[in-house]
């Protein structure tokens, strides 16, 4: 049997007893997949509520709904938030995709000073609103409940100074190929308690600068090893995010 179709609508939007469909939304339900009056899909709301659904009515520009049943999927036990310098081409579609499947709570793209892309402020929003999009619909594919926040490119040094000092429950990791670098099950053996919340950076092609890489070290990251291999930008977050999230289940 199929699985319904999927649709978003934001938390502020979210009121069962008034639930429509407008937007991209509404063009991918009525245009796309070709839902009418009747048809049952499902809808969430990217913060663990997700309601099975009945199309009352589609008019110019929105669907009416009525929520048959509604269920809350919990959190996540830990946050993850990935730090990924934005890789040329497309790469950043896939990382944001296979991050958000993976359960990452935020994503944050880095510029660093071997990052290829440059963005001025324009370009950079829009690209966050493309991949903020991009999560959106790995969201809807998935079944994942929990939408990741995209933010706006920023370097990384302003990504380490927003950071502030290390709380206790938070983990801090920074991919690197130096000799110090350990590995997960080594970090964590350190560790008093589980962490409640880790943060992952994954440098570019060529990785950090060692400037850059010691900036986060003073910020109580952990230089940790992905293995003796060295792997794409790409494939490094995601290996990443899910050793990092099954240890943290």
């Amino acid at each position: 049997m199929a699985s319904k179709p999927r649709f978003f609508i934001a938390p502020g939007d979210w009121n069962p007893a008034a639930l429509r469909l407008s937007g991209d939304e509404f063009h991918h339900c009525r245009d796309v997949m070709r839902c009418r009056p009747g048809d049952r899909v499902v809808v969430f709301n990217g913060a663990g509520v997700e309601a099975d659904v009945e199309i009352l009515a589609l008019d110019g520009s929105s669907a009416s709904l009525k929520v048959l049943t509604q269920s809350d999927t919990p959190r996540p036990p830990a946050r993850l938030t990935l730090g990924q310098a934005v890789p040329k081409g497309k790469n950043m579609d896939l990382i944001v995709q296979k991050a958000t499947e993976l359960g990452a709570s935020m994503i944050v793209p880095l510029l660093s000073e071997r990052t290829v892309v440059r963005l001025d402020p324009d370009e950079a929003a829009k690209k966050q609103e493309k991949w903020q999009r991009v999560a959106i619909e790995a969201c809807k594919q998935c079944g994942q409940n929990w939408l990741p926040e995209v933010a706006l490119p920023v370097s990384v040094e302003t990504f380490v100074a927003k950071s502030g000092r290390p709380r206790t429950g938070d983990l801090r990791l920074i991919a690197a190929l130096s000799a110090e670098a350990r590995s997960l099950h080594v970090i964590l053996a350190d560790q008093e308690s589980r962490p409640a919340s880790a943060t992952v950076l994954i440098g570019p092609e060529g990785d950090f600068t060692p400037a850059e890489v010691s900036l986060a070290i003073g910020a109580g990251f952990e230089p940790l090893t992905l293995g003796p291999i060295v792997l794409r930008s790409e494939t490094a977050a995601i290996y990443a995010l899910s050793v990092t999230g099954y240890e943290l289940m």
